[in-house]
């Protein structure tokens, strides 16, 4: 029996990928041994359990920055020490075989406490700007998959993202008619759908709950999955479907002839494997990754990408509306984006995984 560690979280981008693996584990071995190492903060505090995996958690570790230093060094000398035993028992009690990590507070700790362990330890990085913890960690492994082309990790292997597997095995054109009619929305009309994550980002919500009446007088449908951040007023016209939530977004990216959404890893990495064209808003907030996530399929023509500040009614007008008449256009979109996405990057982290466990 084969004992599993896999550690990281934080958002979704760095828990699905890690889901997506935990899930193909069982399913190749149902007596594997698997167990999360995580925090109490991140989503995967949720995700993890709600999957059925058990997940252990410890204090958030964050590695010291150039600001506020001499604070984070000092939690830093404090948590750290503790973190790498808490793992390192762990380790011992589970005979664990190999340590998987997906970045965040939580990966760190656990690839030290596979070097002490004697362990390898393979990582996989979402992002195409690396956080701290698998910057770290790749100069220990030789075991790294990257997400995107050109990602600076050393050892780094492009495998693409681990996606769950209603996405990996989705059939688009089998599952429109059906997605469409799951959501309420006309089968024969091309559709429009927007999101902007589990939060809501104010200036896409914003935006399309101003242009929507525009957007469905050139013929489309607007699936629009809101989120927590809601404008005071959405549109009540026919046409136009707004969702607090979407828990079957395999559905929702079914129905969609585009896409307007965020730039984070994950959906960058599912609309690319499905050939979704799409329009990308960077979160503007931050160490600025997604717009550095989206910039390979944006050069292959299978996406636009457009800032924050930028993305208002004008544009709309000006662009998206005059690029969702053109048919011929999303088509090639399509086309261009599948060409640079990949469907198989569980199995990609899986030749991985096993490598590092026939090097032991």
């Amino acid at each position: 029996m084969t004992s599993y560690l896999l550690a990281g979280g934080g958002t979704a981008g760095h828990v699905n990928p890690m889901l997506a693996m935990a899930d193909e584990l069982r399913r190749r071995d149902p007596a594997a041994q698997i167990v999360c190492v995580g925090t109490a903060e991140g989503l995967e505090s949720t995700l993890v359990p709600a999957r059925g995996f058990e997940l252990v958690t410890i204090p958030r570790i964050p590695f010291p920055r150039i600001r506020g230093l001499v604070s984070s060094s000092k939690r830093f000398i404090a948590g750290w020490p503790q973190a790498v035993k808490t793992i390192s028992q762990l380790i011992t009690d589970r005979h664990v075989d190999v340590v998987i990590g997906v970045g965040g507070y939580s990966a760190a700790p656990a690839y030290a406490a596979a070097r002490k362990a004697g362990i390898p330890f393979v990582i996989h990085e979402a992002n195409a700007k690396p956080g701290l913890a698998n910057r770290w960690g790749a100069l220990r492994t030789p075991y790294v998959g990257v997400t995107f082309e050109g990602t600076p990790l050393p050892h780094a292997t492009t495998v693409g993202t681990p996606l769950r597997k209603e996405i990996e095995t989705l059939d688009i054109p089998a599952a429109r008619s059906a997605a469409r009619e799951h959501f309420g929305l006309e089968v024969h009309r091309p559709v429009l759908v927007v999101t902007s994550g589990s939060q809501g980002a104010r200036s896409i919500n914003t935006t399309i709950a101003e242009s929507a009446a525009d957007i469905v007088a050139a013929g489309y449908q607007v699936l629009h999955i809101v989120g927590q951040n809601k404008p005071e007023a959405l549109p009540s016209l026919p046409g136009y479907i707004a969702l607090d939530y979407c828990d079957r977004m395999d559905l929702a990216l079914a129905a969609a002839n585009m896409v307007v959404s965020r730039a984070g890893s994950a959906t960058v990495s599912e609309l690319s494997a499905l050939g979704v064209p799409a329009v990308y808003v960077p979160y503007p907030v931050g160490n600025g990754e997604q717009r550095f996530n989206a910039a390979g399929v944006v050069k292959a023509g299978g996406g636009v990408m457009v800032s924050d500040a930028h993305f208002t009614p004008a544009w709309v007008n000006s662009t998206l509306i005059p690029l969702l008449r053109d048919e011929a256009a999303l088509e090639k979109m399509g086309t261009q984006a599948a060409s640079v996405g990949m469907r198989d990057g569980t199995a990609r982290m899986m030749n991985l995984i096993d490598a590092a466990l026939s090097s032991a």
